[in-house]
């Protein structure tokens, strides 16, 4: 019996159990992926979930160091998917006051609080979470459902072997057999998203040649609740106030500087990091381990395909310069999820084509303009040649100055 004989027959022996049914299926268990199966409950639709590592690694991620902005939209969203009641109160930071500078010039460009957003008082410009509590809480939120299932179907610790999607089906069969056929999938695995080039979907893709080190820190002088951003010539360092006198210190370096960073023991890493700030913390301690990741941004030159959608990562990974890439995440959530839960409800298919491009056009006009904007200005930002020096300088005090400049920069700061 030829090796394609054997195979033919194995298939046809499968059982029908192999096979399973839904209406939207979610690749991936990130934050992002479980926000769109908490915002997709209510009874309309189906949903499968497959992430490929184990549960217990989603129910209690790890600390990894990040710590992620939060505009008042995204909080909104949150608390609307129940996600921020699971995050303790003296977990959440305030980001009252955000400065930007270039090189070791006093001048620096500030931004404040707006009275309002939206209409709504304000207390603080924006918030701090850290990365493992945000992934742990859009677990929590959907715990109960995963135990006692009514629409939500899990596959923890399941990787995605192949998809397919025709006019009919989209259809993903994973490693362990199973077969899931569904009206709609949804890539939500990341940046260098398996299911994106699975799907035939093309992007771009930046490969910014540096790498991100992120550690924490005590100080002894107040940060203020401001988040500090510093050009440094060939290197940026993020401060990202954690209360009063506790601050995440964020460095961006080309990548043949990381291992001269990490071989410094750790009061070797404060005094560089005080040298950066010109004393302005006071004394300063490293408090963690250093957790670094490659910098690559990257956006889909489509954010759907036939009876697919990307979101999150998949279909947007940003710089972290601009502290947008959460926030963009749930945003397609938000948009695409609205409009999946109006088509059910009329009874249409949940993957018509003018359906997805809508979820497209809504999306890639913010995230386009600020994906190109924000290469450019780090692209600026890192130039170590005068000319470029002189313009950012002019740049940040010519922002400084003009209002509407300052007042669109912080509406995006505050979602």
């Amino acid at each position: 019996m030829t090796e394609q004989q054997h195979q033919s027959q194995t298939q046809a022996k499968k059982s029908p159990d192999n096979i399973q049914y839904t209406d939207v299926i979610i690749v991936g268990a990130g934050p992002i992926g479980l926000s769109m199966a908490r915002m997709l409950s209510g009874g309309e639709l189906k949903v499968h979930i497959v992430e490929g590592q184990p549960e217990d690694t989603i129910t209690n991620p790890a600390f990894d160091g990040r710590e992620i902005a939060i505009t008042h939209r995204t909080k909104e969203m949150m608390l609307n998917l129940d996600q921020w009641r699971h995050i303790e109160p003296e977990n959440v930071h305030l980001l009252k006051r955000a400065e930007v500078y270039d090189g070791n010039s006093p001048f620096a460009l500030g931004f404040d609080k707006p009275d309002s957003v939206r209409g709504k008082p304000i207390e603080t410009l924006g918030y701090l979470l850290a990365n493992h509590r945000i992934r742990k809480a859009a677990y929590d939120a959907l715990k109960n459902e995963i135990a006692n299932p009514t629409y939500l179907t899990t596959h923890f610790g399941k990787r995605v072997n192949a998809v397919n999607t025709n006019d009919e089906i989209a259809e993903v069969s994973l490693e362990d057999g199973t077969i899931i056929r569904g009206k709609l999938v949804l890539a939500a695995d990341s940046r260098v998203s398996f299911m994106r080039k699975a799907l035939g979907i093309s992007a771009d893709m930046h490969d910014f040649g540096r790498t991100v080190l992120v550690f924490g820190t005590t100080h002894t002088q107040s940060n203020q609740q401001t988040a500090h951003e510093g050009f440094y010539y060939g290197k940026t360092l993020a401060v990202l106030p954690l209360g009063e006198y506790k601050s995440s210190m964020v460095i961006t370096v080309d990548n043949s500087q990381v291992a001269r960073i990490k071989a410094m023991n750790k009061e070797e890493l404060a005094c560089e990091m005080n040298n950066w700030l010109n004393g302005r913390l006071g004394e300063i301690t490293v408090t963690s381990d250093i957790h670094s990741y490659p910098l690559l941004g990257v956006h889909a030159d489509k954010f759907y395909g036939n009876r697919c959608a990307l979101i999150g990562d998949a279909a947007v990974g940003m710089h972290p310069v601009t502290a947008h890439g959460y926030n963009l995440g749930m945003e397609s959530v938000a948009i695409l999820g609205k409009l999946l839960i109006q088509a059910a409800q009329k009874g249409e298919d949940i993957a018509n084509p003018r359906l997805l491009a809508r979820y497209h056009v809504t999306h890639s006009t913010k995230t386009k303009a600020m994906y190109h904007g924000t290469n450019a200005i780090v692209k600026l930002y890192t130039d170590e040649r005068p000319p470029a020096r002189f313009v950012r300088r002019a740049g940040l005090r010519l922002s400084n100055s003009f209002a509407p400049v300052k007042r669109l920069i912080t509406a995006q700061l505050t979602g």
